[in-house]
């Protein structure tokens, strides 16, 4: 149970391991889910996606305020939300003029996409440091997080955990040895960022793709076809019709992932199609919310015309279903 708590604490940690950001139900078709490894969603295309403003509020809520202080908002009052958001508007106000851009909107969301990442990596990285030196080698990695696996094979049920582990162990071993620059065997605190946090650092991106190949890659032929891109993100609940967006996701798949028109996606088409390199999630949600809030279309807002909008940048899931606030918060 330990190591299953601590392997499921590194699939928490990667966040990304195989380069899935986002899942989301669909309204049409109950017994389908829907999965999307865009490694940072277009806000508009999540809300024409879901046709729901709660599902794509929290993705707001998330990129504006990272995933953990979003959990804090949620046992938040409004006025509690509105107080904290007004104080969260004077630091974006990079020249303190009154007014946010969208060069501030987007400063402040790679900013609290950074703090995210780096918290995180401080959050476990006691755990995996064994020995204390401020580094961590693989063999204290697989050590934390196999170990009990590596010595008890016998407990772990073939057909489900072990299995998991027996695929997991080199897919890390590997990223390990992606994310250690300097070759000595052992991650500094940047290395091991990198490491758990592979989207975040360039030089790791190709492992994005590699781990997305293998995961969806069903028979082993190095390349995505239609009916693989498809099953990924689509499982039937029964038979029956698929559902229009499935249609709409082949049409997808052979328009604009299918570059070269022959039928399958290699690495590289891969690659365009989670991490656009043309596409910046951070500018993309920056313009979103000042579109949605910019009441005198300005391009600018106010801390009135935020407020006034709150509830896209931080309002509460919890209070919209009548939750009481439950504890106090320190400001951001």
């Amino acid at each position: 149970v330990a190591l299953q708590a601590r392997f499921q604490d590194r699939m928490d940690a990667v966040g990304l391991m195989c380069a899935v950001l986002l899942c989301t139900a669909v309204v049409h078709a109950k017994p389908t889910v829907r999965k999307d490894r865009v490694l940072y969603q277009d806000p508009e295309v999540l809300r024409q996606a879901t046709n729901e403003n709660n599902n794509s509020f929290q993705y707001d809520h998330e990129v504006f305020l990272g995933k953990e202080e979003s959990k804090t908002f949620d046992q938040l009052t409004p006025e509690e939300s509105k107080d904290r958001l007004s104080k969260i508007v004077d630091r974006i106000d990079a020249d303190g003029n009154g007014y946010i851009t969208t060069d501030e909107l987007k400063a402040w969301i790679k900013r609290v996409q950074k703090r995210y990442v780096y918290e995180n990596v401080a959050k476990v990285w006691a755990d995996y440091d064994l020995n204390k030196d401020n580094k961590i080698s693989w063999e204290e990695y697989k050590q934390a997080t196999y170990g009990y696996y590596l010595s008890n094979p016998e407990e772990f049920d073939e057909t489900t955990d072990q299995f998991s582990f027996k695929k997991m162990l080199p897919r890390d071993e590997r990223r390990f040895g992606k994310a250690d620059l300097d070759g000595d065997g052992a991650a500094d605190r940047e290395e091991f960022t990198s490491f758990l946090h592979p989207e975040e650092f360039e030089h790791m991106k190709d492992i994005v793709v590699l781990e997305t190949l293998e995961d969806i890659d069903k028979n082993g032929d190095g390349h995505v076809d239609e009916d693989e891109y498809i099953a990924d993100m689509f499982a039937h609940g029964d038979e029956g019709p698929e559902p229009e967006w499935v249609k709409t996701e082949r049409e997808q798949f052979s328009d604009f992932r299918d570059l070269n028109k022959d039928g399958k996606m290699d690495a590289d088409e891969i690659r365009h199609w989670i991490m656009p390199q043309d596409y910046d999630h951070a500018q993309a949600e920056a313009r979103h919310l000042v579109y949605e809030s910019d009441k005198d279309k300005d391009q600018t807002l106010t801390k009135e015309e935020i407020l006034d909008n709150w509830n896209m940048f931080v309002g509460s899931q919890a209070t919209n279903y009548g939750e009481d606030l439950t504890r106090n918060h320190d400001e951001l």
